[in-house]
């Protein structure tokens, strides 16, 4: 399910306040500064820090790379 543009303009991280990436095929955000993923449930962002998942190296790897492949947007205000 698609998160609202305006909602991924406001979103942060709960513990750096920085943005997060937002894989809607996955249903998950992600701090890639952190390690730490958060899911999407019915199209709402899951932000507490106890919820957070850490993320391990190779599954870092795969989600930065998939990023920058497939142009991942982060949140925050859209650029322009």
């Amino acid at each position: 399910m698609p998160l609202d543009p305006l909602l991924l303009e406001v979103l942060a991280c709960p513990v750096d306040k920085g943005p997060l990436l937002w894989f809607a095929d996955e249903e998950i955000l992600y701090n890639p500064r952190l390690h730490k993923s958060y899911h999407v449930v019915d199209g709402v962002p899951v932000l507490l820090v106890e919820e957070g998942a850490d993320v391990g190296e190779a599954e870092h790897e795969r989600l930065t790379a998939k990023a920058e492949r497939d142009g991942v947007r982060a949140t925050g205000p859209a650029p322009g």
